[in-house]
């Protein structure tokens, strides 16, 4: 996770030096686009919404634009994104900023960080809270621009093969998590691996892992990692609101027409709401299926256990500060929206839906 400031800058030049290899590619005067993603072409939730993001370009822009969407491994590895659109294999990549803390440890703080932002939450910062100007710097210097397009809602804590009673039942543990939230575990003892999604079921059907997280029951049924793992936990505290962005080469977005600019952020806009929606609808129906149908294991984690979570994930993040400058300037400004949302939850949605639980008991 640690990267050292000089480092960043020189991968920083880097990116912008290939973005400038970047253009549009044009023909018959319509302008078309490259989208790769991080998951399959239309998986429930996530590739159905970066098929959205590109019809709803293709639409406003009555035809003008058009975006072509490449699921994992169908132009470039899952994992190789970052470096497609950066030096203009894709102009575009639907994401998840987290999986990028080798390229600088504080992009997750614009997806998801242990112990963070609900979706609601991490879109005010964004917004409003100065959080976007702060991801401009960021990925500014490695010739990126990105905009919230959607957020896949808090994770479930994931699939075991062991029960998950106490912190201690974390040591020695094989499991795949990435983010931040693998610093977490590694620190509670487990052996963490980043696998793309698509790796998941093999890995655990071979043993090569004992647990997996991946999202929440919607896109986890989708996967059928319920054939593969006896206990289902949660909900996590390492992914509370995961946020899915339009990230977009600087160079190829500066050479579209300002209409086409605003579309391209429109598009993101519009997806930044349908996405999480349809997440909310397809989860409660998955885990219905889930335990009617397939009969898994639900559970909750103990309170001991998700209050060490909890700790040891502030302890994580906070280090991320100490990186460098500009680290410091993005964990203090989401730090702060932090304490005050927090205050304001009890008065807020998540009061209402404790008590709502309550009367539903």
């Amino acid at each position: 996770m640690s990267i050292k400031r000089r480092t960043f800058l020189k991968a920083a030049a880097a990116g912008a030096g290939a973005a400038t290899l970047a253009a549009p590619a044009i023909a018959q005067g319509r302008i078309e686009w490259k989208m790769v993603t991080l998951w399959p072409r239309n998986f429930p939730g996530l590739g159905t919404g970066s098929q959205r993001i590109a019809e709803s370009i293709n639409a406003m822009s009555d035809g003008r634009m058009t975006v072509k969407v490449f699921g994992a491994g169908e132009l470039v590895p899952a994992y190789e994104a970052f470096d497609a659109v950066r030096d203009g294999t894709a102009e575009c990549m639907h994401e998840a900023p987290y999986i990028w803390t080798a390229k600088h440890p504080a992009t997750a703080f614009f997806c998801s960080v242990p112990g963070g932002l609900t979706p609601e939450e991490h879109n005010a910062w964004i917004y409003h809270g100065g959080g976007q100007a702060l991801w401009d710097e960021l990925y500014g210097a490695f010739g990126l621009k990105a905009f919230v397009a959607g957020n896949s809602g808090t994770n479930m804590g994931g699939w075991y093969n062991r029960e998950i009673n106490a912190p201690e039942d974390f040591d020695g543990l094989r499991m795949r998590i990435p983010g931040l939230g693998a610093e977490v575990l590694t620190r509670l003892g487990a052996t963490t691996v980043n696998v793309s999604g698509g790796e998941i079921l093999p890995s655990l059907q071979t043993g090569v892992i004992e647990a997996a997280e991946w999202i929440a029951p919607y896109a986890d049924l989708a996967f059928g990692l319920h054939k593969a793992a006896k206990y289902y936990y949660g909900p996590g505290v390492h992914e509370p609101g995961p946020a899915n962005p339009l990230s977009v080469n600087a160079r190829a977005y500066d050479a579209l027409s300002g209409d086409l600019q605003a579309i391209v952020r429109q598009a993101a806009g519009n997806e930044a709401a349908r996405l999480p929606a349809e997440m909310a609808y397809g989860n409660a129906e998955a885990l219905h299926a889930l335990i009617t149908r397939h009969e898994v294991d639900l559970r909750h984690f103990s309170e001991d256990v998700t209050n060490r979570l909890l700790a040891v994930s502030a302890d994580v993040v906070a280090e991320v500060a100490s990186e460098d400058e500009l680290s410091r300037r993005i964990y203090d400004s989401w730090s702060a929206f932090r304490d005050k949302a927090i205050a304001h939850a009890p008065y807020g949605t998540h009061g209402y839906v404790a008590r709502r639980a309550l009367r539903a008991t």
